[in-house]
């Protein structure tokens, strides 16, 4: 190929993924009541670690429902030390999710989707903008895709302003997307 290639290392970001990005955007958007009463979400990982990132530096309470059957200490052990009230609950995010939701409706606590809420993508589209400005030309951009939140915000922040393509991937065998 006759191409010049960059990467962009998102995994050096403060808990090691893309996703505090969005996170800052969100929490500096909530209206007074959210900001006192909390955050809540689900997750296996990263997007808990980044909420409770985000939510510890604004001094907004957070709480993270896992799956019972999470085995990844580090992860859980991490939302914990950043603050974080960490709940199991269910078999599979899926379960972990509707405990969070029935959980901030009880609470009046601010349910957040990890893949579709505005002010994450927004947060996040400054990915883009990152790659905008390190490398002017690019014209084609790669993003992996778990819920398609950095694929949007890239989508957002680079190809909304230049004419750069964005493709989303995925490891093989481990579709977070349906294939057509």
């Amino acid at each position: 190929l006759d191409s010049d290639v960059y990467y962009q290392r998102l995994d050096v970001l403060p808990t090691g993924s893309f996703k505090p990005l969005g996170f800052f955007t969100l929490v500096d958007s909530l209206d007074p009541a959210h900001r006192e009463n909390g955050l809540i979400t689900a997750s296996m990982g990263n997007q808990g670690q980044a909420l409770a990132y985000a939510a510890d530096r604004a001094g907004v309470p957070a709480t993270i429902v896992v799956p019972e059957t999470l085995d990844n200490p580090g992860k859980v052990g991490s939302m914990e030390r950043l603050g974080a009230t960490v709940l199991k609950h269910g078999e599979d995010i899926d379960e972990s999710r509707e405990r969070a939701r029935a959980t901030a409706d009880a609470e009046h606590l601010r349910y957040v989707n990890g893949g579709n809420e505005p002010d994450l993508i927004a947060g996040r589209a400054s990915a883009g903008l990152d790659v905008l400005d390190s490398v002017p030309s690019a014209d084609l951009v790669f993003a992996a895709v778990g819920g398609g939140s950095l694929a949007a915000a890239y989508c957002l922040g680079l190809g909304r302003i230049t004419d750069a393509s964005v493709v989303g991937v995925q490891a093989a065998g481990v579709d977070a997307v349906p294939r057509d």
